[in-house]
């Protein structure tokens, strides 16, 4: 049965802060709210990526309204994972964003560790309480264990992104293994969003490619944690 409507959040987008991303957060909302998207998370990606931003960005993200042009804006990081529990932005600042969102990139000094090491690492992270969305873990350049990942947001209530952008432009080889993951969330009724990882204003709010393979391989609507504007506040303990 197909989804009753599109998710009414993004809550993976860069801006020109990611340092290789090409929006404001202004165009971004502007091109959100012309789309019909009630939120967006700014998710710029953490210090230890190069070309990213200075720990100050975060600790200014307050700057940013919480309404723009109509679209109720969290401020939050796309964390890069540097070890066992381990991510690259200091606890104190974490604990001011509405939403942490963590996952392995490729020069951040965690390349080439295997499935073994590379599952230890994700796990640990997904036990952190400031964490609730693990990005894009589909990867293949980061091979993890998916059973015991699924597992782990079940237990932990993290959940797994199906990123719309490993489908059709980054991560190349990530399609089966994303497939891999849908599969093993909707036998064991993992958590999920779906996330654009848009890196320009008209890429905001695309999901149809990963909306598709959710649907046909039987994820339910209810699953979908950004189904609903309200369904996000809820998920992350924040005022409606």
């Amino acid at each position: 049965m197909a989804y009753p409507h599109h998710p009414q959040a993004d809550l993976h987008v860069h801006t020109l802060a990611s340092g290789h991303a090409y929006s404001t957060i202004n165009e971004i909302a502007i091109e959100a709210a012309r789309r019909g998207l009630r939120m967006i998370a700014m998710t710029d990606h953490g210090p230890a990526l190069p070309g990213g931003p200075h720990p100050y960005h975060f600790a200014a993200l307050r700057f940013i309204p919480e309404m723009l042009h109509g679209v109720r804006v969290l401020r939050g990081i796309e964390a890069n994972i540097l070890g066992i529990g381990q991510l690259d932005l200091d606890e104190h600042l974490l604990e001011r964003l509405d939403l942490v969102m963590a996952g392995f990139h490729e020069d951040c000094g965690f390349d080439g560790r295997g499935l073994e090491e590379n599952t230890r690492a994700l796990l640990a992270v997904m036990e952190h309480p400031r964490v609730k969305v693990i990005s894009h873990p589909g990867n293949p350049h980061f091979p993890i264990d998916y059973r015991a990942v699924v597992e782990r947001s079940v237990a932990t209530g993290t959940a797994l992104e199906i990123n719309n952008s490993s489908f059709v432009i980054s991560r190349k080889g990530s399609c089966g293994n994303c497939r891999e993951i849908i599969r093993l969330c909707a036998e064991l009724g993992a958590p999920v969003t779906i996330g654009s990882d848009a890196h320009i204003a008209q890429g905001v709010g695309e999901f149809e490619v990963a909306l598709r393979e959710l649907e046909s391989l039987g994820l339910r609507w209810e699953q979908i944690v950004n189904r609903e504007l309200e369904t996000v506040l809820d998920f992350l303990g924040l005022d409606h």
